[in-house]
């Protein structure tokens, strides 16, 4: 998802921030922090993200490269990223119209943190795999199936 990239860069190099996790309900700030942090923290905003990275997509394209994404969620996440300042959306007037995303200035900004979770995520997927399977053993009337 990230062509280039090296698997072994520290999660430490995308951590920045002014504001203790600790601290994040105690400030005044808090409701509008938790808005954004839904926001790109969602899934499917995520692998948009993620997608448009590359460079811009067309409607159907992006569609096609979100496994499992509808064209109603998908559509409804691009209006949300779009209203957000972190994707554009170009119409060009074609017959039919053709529609191309592509992630802002703001919206580039994301992709430290974004392949941040990424690459740990890849490089803990095995380690919470075998938790679940301990935890799901250990008690099995509360597996997930």
């Amino acid at each position: 998802m990230f062509p280039g990239d090296s698997p072994e860069t520290p999660a430490e190099s995308f951590v920045e921030t002014s504001t203790p996790l600790t601290d994040l309900h105690a400030s005044p700030q808090c409701p509008s922090l938790l808005e954004v942090l839904s926001r790109i923290g969602d899934k499917w905003s995520l692998c948009a993200i993620g997608q448009l990275y590359q460079g811009p997509l067309r409607f159907n394209k992006l569609k096609r490269s979100i496994d499992g994404v509808s064209q109603r969620m998908l559509t409804l996440t691009l209006r949300n990223l779009e209203r957000d300042g972190l994707v554009q959306r170009t119409v060009y007037p074609t017959n039919p119209p053709s529609v191309e995303y592509q992630l802002t200035e703001l919206g580039h900004t994301l992709i430290g943190p974004v392949k941040g979770i990424f690459d740990w995520a890849q490089s803990h997927r095995t380690d919470i795999q075998q938790a679940r399977e301990r935890f799901d053993a250990q008690n099995p009337e509360m597996a997930q199936r």
